[in-house]
């Protein structure tokens, strides 16, 4: 819907601009490796070849890593929209479409370079019964040298990380600034009104669930894709679900 407004030359919104690029990188999350990996679930083994399995786990990282800087950016300008004082030199900028259009590219820029490794590291299906050295998932195998297993990880989690610490910053002081209105309108509404589930509650109430599903799915991610990269063979399980948990 976003990218036919888009191409349709209708005037979005600034937020729609995020969203836009939201969809499309989710999009390039589910359709890059969530087809193979359904497909090789259901017993279509091989049908990648060793070009096929590099642009696969290539376009899967950059999405995985796009949609989270572009969470990480919508949390932030809805942060920033709800409570200009948060960061008042940054107050009048989100309001250019032009500078929100620089931060959606900035969030592609990262991605593109740490996961460019990915395109020397993954290979097609093995065909030999050697897995000593790589790591086979069924459709395509792994090659990661021990020396840099500890640095690529590092390398590849450490935005991730700092973006997450962003994401609890702005998503809290968003409910600061919620309850602290609450407490305001409290003290000028009827104690009938009062008694009411508020819309600053409500709202509340969906920012901790999102973000605490959010930190929860990602950890668990996190998790899984450091065993694929450092342990030998991590099995089937190991892959399957750590596709399933990033999508």
């Amino acid at each position: 819907f976003y990218n036919f407004m888009w191409h349709a030359g209708n005037r979005l919104r600034l937020m729609d601009l995020i969203l836009n690029q939201l969809a499309l990188a989710n999009s390039l999350v589910l359709f890059s490796k969530g087809i193979p990996q359904t497909m090789a679930a259901f017993g279509f083994k091989y049908f990648l070849d060793h070009t096929g399995c590099k642009l696969v786990y290539f376009h899967h990282r950059v999405g995985t890593g796009v949609s989270f800087s572009t969470i990480c950016l919508l949390n932030g300008f809805q942060a920033i929209e709800l409570d200009p004082s948060i960061c008042r030199w940054l107050e009048l900028k989100i309001q250019s479409q032009k500078f929100i259009g620089f931060c959606c590219f900035l969030c592609w820029v990262l991605p593109l370079l740490i996961n460019t490794s990915v395109l020397f590291l993954v290979n097609g299906p093995l065909d030999s019964k050697n897995l000593s050295v790589e790591n086979n998932y069924g459709v395509c195998s792994w090659a990661m040298p021990e020396r840099v297993g500890t640095l690529y990880t590092i390398t590849y989690f450490s935005p991730d990380f700092l973006g997450l610490g962003f994401m609890v910053w702005a998503s809290g002081s968003m409910v600061f600034v919620l309850h602290r209105h609450k407490q305001r309108v409290q003290q000028i509404c009827s104690n009938r009104l009062s008694s009411r589930p508020s819309y600053e509650a409500r709202a509340i109430g969906t920012i901790m669930v999102l973000v605490s599903s959010f930190f929860a799915f990602f950890s668990v991610h996190s998790i899984l894709t450091v065993c694929m990269t450092h342990f030998k063979n991590p099995g089937r399980w190991i892959a399957d679900n750590s596709v399933f948990v990033a999508s």
